[in-house]
């Protein structure tokens, strides 16, 4: 009965799974594979003339770049890859800008 049971499940297709903010609205799929996006303080971004700076790689994301999105919570929130500290962003959300 095991058996069968696995075999089964190995012919399901794939499916990616969004996981939620803590604040309950969900990371898109196109940012995260349910464990890619987390909250992150307002220490660990900071805010350059030329983008946003992710201070735990030093990686800069430029105002422009599609990977950049307004937090719906306006808190940081930082989705990089296998959600690494060290990983490449995938997409970053920032608290909507003061008028």
């Amino acid at each position: 009965m095991r058996a069968i049971f696995i075999v089964l499940l190995c012919g399901l297709p794939a499916t990616v799974f969004a996981h939620y903010a803590p604040s309950g609205w969900e990371y898109p799929s196109s940012c995260c594979s349910s464990l890619d996006c987390r909250e992150v303080g307002q220490t660990a971004i900071s805010e350059r003339p030329q983008g946003y700076t992710v201070e735990a790689t030093g990686e800069v994301v430029p105002y422009n770049d599609k990977r950049l999105r307004i937090s719906p919570d306006g808190e940081y929130h930082w989705c990089s890859a296998g959600g690494k500290d060290y990983g490449k962003t995938i997409c970053l959300f920032v608290p909507p800008r003061a008028y």
